[in-house]
């Protein structure tokens, strides 16, 4: 780990089978930073629990499929800190030590937290842990003292509630924490199958895992334009979930394509293909090294406890700074 180097914080949680957009929205920046940034990734399975604290079983594979997929991306170990989020117990412990300076107030304005509970836990009644997302999220960030966090649009609330949370505390102990700068995504929201925003949740996801016969499978059945219903019939690209990836996949002709599909010029079925291939070919090598690492499954949990080791040093560090800062007992035993 470079120390002269900026640090960047990112988690993933691990709610199911990574899938298009956790590739282009994360991982892949993930491994297009690594050589800039000190980098400091987790699998955030603690934050998981949010929703699936019914059903803990599937977490474990969860996070197995969520390792194979970041490697065979094409993350390098050596050059950042891959790991569990709950092998760094500091994780916790400053995430309690937080909670105690954190207002109810700031916790109830977070967008997200009414949107989650409605759409995810279909209105069932909110936990602890789910309005307290955003200081466990703060103690992810703080604790590494992270320059820039890779964010789409919808976290902005939560990166600024951390700026406030490390205001807060620097105000009441002194200046321990710096404050980070959001690094916003490149790629727009990933559609899914059925023209909603793609989503584990919704069962309308194309997964990384996914082989090419499979992807072609639902690529044929994602959602277009209702009204073309011959292919020489004037189309509709927006609202279309094929021609917002293919903008997505093949930038350079996006308008070219646009202008075709209103001009009756190009089916629907032509599109589909279209996609089918670019997702294929982007996927290929990802899945031929993902089929390399299942053969070592040491390796891969070598790697995070390796990762783990990496984050906890510089983890505790800056426990050291908190403890001292607030006046708290020395940790005496790891």
């Amino acid at each position: 780990m470079n120390s002269a180097k900026k640090r960047m914080l990112s988690g993933m949680q691990p709610t199911g089978m990574p899938h298009l957009g956790n590739l282009e929205g994360a991982i892949a920046n993930w491994v297009r930073y690594q050589n800039e940034y000190e980098s400091f990734l987790f699998i955030a399975d603690w934050h998981s629990l949010t929703t699936l604290y019914g059903d803990t079983g599937q977490i474990k594979q969860n996070i197995r499929e969520v390792a194979l997929d970041v490697l065979a991306a094409g993350l390098d170990p050596g050059k950042c800190a891959f790991f569990v989020q709950s092998d760094v117990k500091e994780h916790a412990e400053l995430h309690l030590l937080l909670s105690m300076i954190t207002p109810i107030s700031w916790l109830e304005r977070v967008p997200t937290f009414k949107e989650k509970q409605e759409n995810v836990l279909g209105g069932e009644q909110a936990s602890y842990g789910l309005m307290g997302y955003p200081v466990l999220m703060s103690a992810d960030i703080l604790i590494y003292k992270a320059d820039v966090v890779p964010v789409g649009r919808d976290q902005l609330p939560h990166l600024e509630l951390c700026r406030e949370i490390g205001r807060r505390f620097n105000n009441h102990y002194g200046g321990v924490f710096p404050e980070c700068e959001g690094l916003m995504t490149s790629i727009p929201a990933m559609p899914g199958l059925d023209g909603r925003k793609l989503s584990k949740s919704y069962g309308n996801a194309i997964y990384i895992a996914d082989d090419e016969d499979t992807t072609w499978q639902k690529v044929r059945s994602m959602f277009t334009d209702p009204v073309k219903m011959r292919k020489d019939d004037p189309g509709h690209p927006e609202g279309c979930a094929v021609c917002a990836m293919l903008g997505i996949y093949q930038p350079d002709s996006d308008e070219e394509l646009q202008r075709e599909c209103r001009a009756g010029h190009m089916g629907c079925m032509q599109c589909k293909k279209k996609l089918a291939e670019l997702l294929n070919e982007r996927l290929k090598p990802i899945r031929e090294k993902r089929a390399e690492l299942l053969d070592n499954m040491d390796y891969v949990s070598g790697v995070l406890a390796e990762g783990a080791e990496k984050a906890g040093a510089a983890a505790e560090e800056t426990m050291k700074e908190v403890r001292s800062a607030m006046n708290m007992k020395k940790r005496t035993v790891r």
